[in-house]
């Protein structure tokens, strides 16, 4: 430690020096009395006692004096007065005094000022990578660490320049784990991990944390996907035949609308499965990439087909083990894109309550291990740790943000009768609070809200902390983590409501719709109760509209033409659909048809050349669109025109709505599933059934009639104006007391057992 460097080091040069001063010097010093120790290594300076060492120390002391200045100039003006051949000497007997302190410094736990000393020690010997991981783990430990300085201390140009001893990789492990766990999405962070990776010895090791780090990116910001596909590609380098990297990146690929890619990984999964289960998720995977793409429907239908058969293999097949445990990816990936590709609600649901039974019953063996730690509802006993008047209300989803869901179901929150409700909002799959819109529009309008990320069963734990009455779900199948944490029954009543149709997890007990959405004949397939309402199932008070973008001239279409209009993912765009749009198109003279949403630009275009191609409409009536820059710009943009054609077998919810609100006329053709029925329940609360379709040919007939007859068009525009002050679709607070007197009775109904 620096008192015997220094005791030794002045003993040695100068025995004679020891006077009483100098060894006041030392005494001082090892006492942190810092300023008296400058004033006696000053005086022996003075009295040309000035042999290196007291100058060195003297520079020391005035740095643990926070005089960094004064010390870097006493330094610099010894130095300079060095031989030539004194130079290297003196550095290194500089640099092992500093070392030295630094290390006393933090055993002492004053980690500010070993950092300090390092700091300075960098300068006087930049080549010391000892001391830069030190630095650096120092930084740390005081949360000081700034992604800024991994550049600058240089680790990554070290790492590809020299071999590191096994001492500095060993401690360069520790500062990476360290690393990925607080500051895992910033760049230098990631270059610093694959540099690092590319000298570990079992590189392999690494896959399941770099797979981890990636996930926990990805469910951070959007801004961050690019983040999490290095760690995933990293992985993929690592070992490309890693089947959950192969998941995981073909996920990436796919959010990150690298379509092809992202088919290419599904293909060499399922290249490489062996079970029937993997089977099932690896056609699933190869789905979603086709779909998310667009205009691949002959792949769909035959890949769908193929998945079909594989559930009902699997669920003769699975034997449910207390040692194993289904994910919840086997219901939420595959039964996805189901209603998106025919109107079979019959099938459909049977088929995934079937799977959802499956996974809970799976989930529920495997918990039984802990049942000293949880209990699911309805076997735990109701808790309430303090007696309360209102009813707790939680709502869980990852979309409590500027997401449709979010747009939708922040009325809600906001008309909440406070006197007689208690709101926790639960923002699942999040590492970070929420954007602005969400802390504007949940966090703040309840009495609790936290985000959860993580295992099921801790979130489940949580929520059941929180003593929720009623957990409503906005987010179905739509969430691994909240199908994971509903099966975990955390709420004595479980609801699902707005973000899709129903899970069919047998832990919900309701979901909430309306007549009009989900009729009488559906009961009989539903998993859960149907509570119908008596209106709608959701209103909202309006949207935010912002100023346009889009003009006709500047499309080069003529001011006198009749534009139909549809904005939907290419996931929506069914080739039937699309052909009967292409039919309404060819019948009404003068007009012309935009599209717009995210997909492959070049494979929908291609199914839309194609079909009307077919079907004899010019590709020159056509208008391909990039998406907006914000949602107001976006509702602003629908004015545009005069007539929205919905698409089919899924229709529009969020766009419908706010079609509605723009005043525009609109073309849905009603099926039998929620996702068929969505607009035609919209608009029937809107006050009008002009545009209500209930079958193809009447679809066309409606896109034509409405193209033909301006002054129809007109009387529809008005409707609908007028109903923004009348409507059950603009009444968001009469919504919510019918959604507050549902939460009552299914609570008294839990009560009655």
């Amino acid at each position: 430690m620096t008192e015997l460097t220094l005791t030794s080091e002045l003993a040695t040069a100068n025995a004679d020096s020891l006077d009483p001063l100098l060894q006041e010097a030392i005494a001082l010093f090892q006492a942190d009395r810092y300023d008296a120790a400058a004033i006696a290594l000053e005086q022996l300076v003075e009295a040309n006692v000035a042999m290196p060492a007291v100058i060195w120390h003297l520079g020391l002391v005035r740095l643990l004096q926070k005089q960094e200045e004064e010390a870097q100039l006493i330094w610099t003006m010894a130095m300079a007065e060095a031989a030539p051949e004194q130079l290297e000497d003196w550095t290194a007997a500089l640099a092992s005094i500093l070392e030295a302190e630094a290390v006393h410094q933090k055993q002492r736990g004053r980690e500010q000022s070993a950092w300090l000393i390092r700091r300075h020690l960098r300068e006087v010997n930049p080549s010391s990578w000892r001391n830069v991981l030190h630095l650096l783990e120092l930084e740390l430990a005081l949360e000081q660490f700034q992604p800024e300085s991994l550049e600058e201390l240089g680790l990554v140009g070290w790492l590809e320049a020299e071999q590191p001893s096994a001492a500095e990789m060993a401690h360069l492990e520790t500062i990476i784990r360290q690393l990925i766990d607080t500051a895992p999405q910033e760049t230098a962070v990631i270059d610093l991990v694959t540099a690092f990776i590319a000298r570990v010895a079992q590189p392999k090791d690494w896959v399941d944390t770099l797979l981890q780090t990636a996930q926990r990116i990805w469910v951070k910001k959007l801004q961050y996907y690019s983040r999490a596909l290095r760690y995933a590609e990293l992985c993929y380098q690592i070992d490309p035949t890693h089947s959950e990297t192969l998941l995981r990146l073909c996920g990436c690929y796919q959010d990150t609308e690298r379509y092809e890619e992202g088919v290419a990984l599904a293909e060499q999964f399922l290249s490489g499965t062996q079970t029937t289960l993997q089977r099932w998720i690896g056609n699933s995977l190869l789905l979603r990439g086709l779909m998310i793409r667009g205009g691949q429907w002959e792949r769909v239908t035959a890949t769908l087909t193929q998945m079909t058969a594989l559930a009902e293999t699997m669920l003769a097949e699975y034997e449910i083990k207390e040692d194993q445990l289904l994910d919840a990816s086997v219901l939420a990936a595959p039964m996805f894109f189901y209603p998106y590709i025919s109107d079979s609600p019959r099938e459909t649901r049977s088929l995934q309550n079937r799977i959802a039974r499956l996974y809970q019953e799976d989930l529920s063996a495997s918990i039984k291990k802990q049942s000293h730690l949880y209990v699911p509802y309805p076997q735990a006993p109701l808790v309430r740790t303090v007696e309360r008047q209102k009813l707790r209300i939680g709502y869980l989803s990852r979309c409590m943000r500027a997401h449709s869901v979010g747009w939708l179901s922040r009325w809600l929150l906001h008309h909440h009768d406070r006197d007689r409700f208690e709101i926790h909002t639960i923002f699942n799959q999040q590492l970070e609070p929420p954007d602005s819109f969400g802390r504007e529009w949940f966090a703040q309008k309840s009495d609790s809200a936290y985000c959860v990320e993580g295992d099921i069963l801790g979130v489940a734990k949580t929520i059941r902390e929180d003593e929720i009455d009623i957990l409503v779900d906005l987010d179905s199948i739509t969430s691994d983590l909240g199908i994971g944490v509903l099966a975990l029954k955390p709420a004595p009543v479980q609801v699902t409501w707005l973000g899709l149709d129903a899970s069919g997890l047998p832990a919900i007990d309701y979901f909430v719709a309306d007549s009009y959405v989900v009729p009488d004949a559906a009961d009989d397939y539903y998993a859960e109760k149907i509570w119908r309402l008596p209106q709608t199932y959701l209103a909202v008070d309006g949207f935010e509209v912002g100023v346009p973008t889009l003009r006709r001239d500047q499309l080069d279409i003529p001011s006198d033409a009749v534009i139909y209009l549809s904005a939907q993912i290419a996931y929506k765009r069914h080739p039937d659909t699309v052909r009967r749009q292409m039919q309404i198109i060819r019948e009404v003279p003068d007009s012309y048809f935009l599209i717009k949403g995210a997909g492959d630009s070049q494979s929908v275009q291609a199914l839309f050349l194609q079909i009307a191609e077919e079907e004899g409409v010019a590709g020159d009536r056509l208008r391909f669109l990039g998406r907006d820059k914000s949602e107001p710009i976006h509702r602003a943009n629908l004015a545009i025109a005069d007539v929205v054609l919905d698409t089919f077998p899924y229709n529009g919810a969020t766009t419908t709505m706010e079609t509605l609100w723009m005043g525009i006329p609109m073309v849905t053709q009603v099926g039998q599933q929620f996702a068929s029925r969505n607009s035609y329940g919209m608009m029937m609360n809107a006050g009008i059934t002009e545009g209500i379709a209930h079958s193809a040919e009447a679809y066309v007939e409606w896109g034509v009639r409405l193209g033909k007859d301006a002054v129809l068009r007109e009387q529809i525009h008005n409707k609908l104006r007028r109903s923004r002050q009348t409507a059950p679709l603009w009444n968001a607070r009469q919504f919510t007391r019918e959604m507050e007197r549902a939460y009552e009775q299914m609570w008294e109904r839990y009560l009655e057992g």
